[in-house]
């Protein structure tokens, strides 16, 4: 679905006007469920005015109401009279606001800290850095080391949680290919179970039954009551004689 024009302002609307979901709003809006959340808490899209996605024509009052009827629907984005040209992604660092530059190296110390499995290369597109940056924030080297805080870049509002989910699983990825990798120069094996061949009995394997010794026979024979008492009739009792 295309993104509706300024989705975090139009999600900052449709939290403080509508019963939707936080899950309508972030599909509609192209944000992180959680990135909703956080703007019914406060906590993120500070001092951002909510537009009104009726006014511009992009919903109808009619679809707000139905898919707040039932909360599985998803809205569905009213035809626009005018074509937009499709926005061309840009190679490099984001534009960062002047407002949230300060907060960069607190971001970058999160990433360092949380993800150490993101390259540089993905830091800086994510917040917006220089690589000579990270490496000194990395190397406790920067300036303001001092006053350096991790914190979350979604939090802050440098970077989108599907962008920050997306970064991470691509350099999971990365990391999985270079193990096996390496795994297979050195002749390593990542199987831990044996084949089914080596671990399974042949289909027609017999069981060898257990030797039986012949003292054990003797010793499960069974006795009745006649048997018994007939062996004790033949015991002699001798009474000893009295001074």
């Amino acid at each position: 679905m295309i993104q509706p024009l300024m989705p975090k302002a139009t999600a900052v609307w449709l939290v403080e006007n509508t019963a939707l979901t936080f899950d309508q709003i972030a599909d509609f809006c192209g944000l992180h469920v959680l990135e909703v959340k956080g703007i019914a808490d406060g906590d993120v899209a500070q001092g951002i005015k909510g537009m009104d996605p009726i006014v511009s024509g992009q919903l109808s009052r009619s679809e707000i109401e139905r898919c707040q009827k039932d909360p599985a629907t998803r809205l569905m984005r009213a035809e626009s009279k005018y074509k937009v040209p499709p926005v061309m992604p840009r190679k490099g660092p984001r534009y960062t606001p002047v407002s949230r530059r300060q907060d960069r190296p607190d971001a970058v110390a999160w990433l360092l800290r949380n993800h150490p499995e993101l390259t540089d290369a993905q830091i800086s597109k994510l917040v917006g850095t220089t690589k000579p940056t990270i490496e000194s924030i990395r190397d406790r080297t920067h300036w303001n080391s001092a006053n350096i805080k991790p914190v979350d870049p979604v939090t802050l509002g440098l970077s989108t949680q599907i962008e920050l989910d997306a970064a991470v699983q691509k350099a999971g990825r990365k990391l999985e290919r270079e193990r096996k990798k390496a795994d297979k120069a050195a002749g390593r094996t990542s199987e831990t179970l044996l084949p089914a061949s080596e671990t399974t009995a042949p289909e027609h394997a017999t069981i060898a039954a257990p030797e039986i010794k012949p003292e054990d026979v003797e010793a499960k024979k069974s006795y009745d009551a006649d048997s018994v008492f007939a062996s004790l009739k033949d015991v002699k009792i001798e009474d000893d004689d009295e001074d």
